[in-house]
């Protein structure tokens, strides 16, 4: 770096240069007129030995104060070249290019920056017009800013704060600057010079952070779910072209507007509650109304059901949240409907539960009141013809016997059919003794034992309920008789917290309860309709070696008990 820099003069230090030159000739003037006193008699031997000494003391101290301000003006050199070379250090060794022009725009200072900037050597540019590292298109421009620049007088000033400033490499190359501008006067000549950095990668980036925010903003509006971002004061920021349809509000009325706008009254004092818990958490995103449906209200009034997530993010030392919701109004409506289809599905299996058990019992009766009342008087017909028919008669005797026998048989098959259709101790005696005679003739026709473990105290059940727990329990014992292999069965039925509870478990083979259901299989699945439609559940636990266990639980209500 070159400067000039103007030198004191000689001269007694702190004052004049003229005043130390006239004190010098008056102490030579002194001397010289002792002298010549001395020659010419003028003065007595002392007078000229005082005047003499007064001349040689002027002389000693006009000598010393000239060599002190000889000294000053070389530590003075010395301090000025130091400041100077200390100041071209820094300029060589800055990271942004530093240019000085002179009043015509003549490169004057080109630093080390500038050289890999531009890519020019310094001996090329210096003295050269600045033009040569400015686009031509733009140099007539630039020039006219110089000199409105020079002409205000400002000490500084930034260039291009409305555009970017464009540099020309020695390659032709063009590139994006950013630059500021001082001037200053030194000995009645003026000076700019201006301080300037590449920008390129960043304007490339701010190209590609525009890009990105183009494409998503054409993702979010094209996103089928209505998308809302809000500041930390609940105020929209983002309201994409979903959140439009959706709530019915145009997007320049929904940026800034408050997100109360778009929550029924009744919800907006819990759902700030929400936002500030959630903030508080630190958690970058969670499900909104997860146990249960969140409300929306559009600019009309109308309130909706919605299915919605929300995440935050800080940025800059601010908080945003973004809540990405879905109008699930049609959803809820089909749910509903499936709730209520499901409900009469399930009334409508209760009926007919109802009236199938009650077609049971209605034959059973009729078998055992009228059919077999009607055996057992054929019966007693035939046994008296059997002892009036006396003997002598074998063929008589013969078919008299067999008829006997086959009365005898069909009586037990009309029990036991009116018994398998529902045992009428069901009604007459309840629910523990047709449960005890069910586990006993299981026993009696698997050869598998059984131990069943009742509250009798507290099983004093009415319909339906006494009638799906007999039923369950039937299905589950004839299931271990047909498929478990098993050796032993244990039962429990207890009445316990408003519910009665039936478990069921073998020792047998077991099974997978994920394999598919073999075709025309029911059994399991009768279980879980008949506990289904009283409201009840069940729950199986086998697998292949480990035998099966089933629980049932079923809610008691006022209108189910006796």
């Amino acid at each position: 770096m070159t400067q000039t820099v103007s030198r004191p003069d000689a001269g007694a230090p702190g004052g004049p240069p003229g005043v130390l030159a006239a004190l010098l000739a008056l102490g030579v003037l002194a001397a010289v007129l002792a002298l010549l006193a001395g020659l010419f008699g003028w003065y007595t031997h002392e007078m000229l030995l005082a005047s003499g000494g007064i001349g040689l003391a002027v002389a000693a101290l006009l000598s010393f104060l000239v060599f002190r301000q000889r000294l000053e003006r070389r530590e003075a050199a010395l301090a000025l070249h130091n400041v100077e070379a200390r100041v071209s250090g820094i300029v060589d060794s800055a990271m942004d290019a530093i240019i000085a022009v002179d009043e015509r725009q003549r490169i004057v200072l080109f630093n080390a920056a500038a050289e890999r900037v531009f890519r020019w050597p310094q001996g090329a540019v210096l003295g050269q017009p600045l033009g040569m590292l400015i686009p031509e298109r733009l140099r007539e421009a630039h020039g006219g800013h110089i000199a409105r620049f020079g002409a205000t007088g400002v000490t500084s000033r930034r260039m291009g704060a409305q555009t970017v400033l464009v540099g020309l490499r020695s390659t032709g190359e063009e590139f994006p600057i950013e630059a500021s501008i001082s001037q200053h006067v030194e000995q009645g000549k003026k000076t700019f010079t201006v301080i300037l950095r590449d920008i390129t990668e960043r304007v490339k980036g701010q190209q590609e952070l525009a890009r990105g925010e183009a494409r998503l903003r054409g993702i979010l509006d094209s996103a089928m779910d209505a998308i809302i971002t809000i500041d930390d004061k609940e105020h929209v920021v983002l309201f994409n072209r979903a959140a439009e349809q959706v709530f019915g509000c145009p997007r320049d009325q929904a940026i800034g507007a408050p997100l109360s706008w778009f929550i029924p009254e009744r919800f907006r004092a819990g759902h700030h509650d929400h936002i500030r818990r959630f903030g508080e958490t630190g958690t970058s995103s969670r499900r909104m109304g997860a146990l249960r449906i969140v409300t929306g209200l559009r600019r009309n009034g109308e309130e909706f059901p919605i299915d919605a997530s929300i995440s935050q993010i800080s940025e800059s030392g601010a908080r945003f949240y973004t809540v990405i919701l879905r109008d699930v109004t049609e959803r809820v409506r089909g749910e509903e409907a499936l709730k209520r289809s499901r409900e009469e599905l399930r009334e409508l299996a209760q009926a007919a539960n109802s009236v199938r058990e009650q077609e049971k019992s209605r034959i059973a009766r009729e078998l055992h009141d009228e059919l077999a009342q009607a055996l057992t008087a054929l019966k007693m017909d035939v046994n008296w013809i059997a002892e009036r028919a006396g003997g002598g008669n074998d063929v008589l005797e013969e078919k008299l016997a067999a008829m006997q026998s086959m009365l005898d048989d069909t009586v037990a098959a009309t029990r036991r059919i009116s018994a398998d259709l529902r045992p009428l101790m069901l009604d007459d005696l309840g629910l523990v003794p047709a449960v005890e005679w069910l586990a006993q003739g299981f026993t009696e026709r698997s050869g598998v034992a059984c131990e069943l473990k009742v509250d009798e105290a507290q099983l004093d059940l009415g319909e339906p309920h006494a009638s799906a727990v007999f039923r369950i329990l039937q299905e589950s014992l004839t299931n271990v008789a047909k498929h478990a292999q098993a050796s032993r069965v244990e039962m429990a039925l207890v009445r316990e917290d408003g519910a009665v509870t039936l478990s069921v478990s073998d020792n047998g083979r077991g099974f997978s309860p994920q394999d598919p259901r073999k075709p025309s299989s029911f059994g399991l699945m009768g279980l879980r309709e008949r506990a289904y439609a009283l409201g009840g559940e069940v729950r199986i636990d086998s697998a292949p070696g480990r035998g099966t266990r089933i629980d049932v639980r079923i809610p008691l209500h006022e209108r189910g008990e006796r």
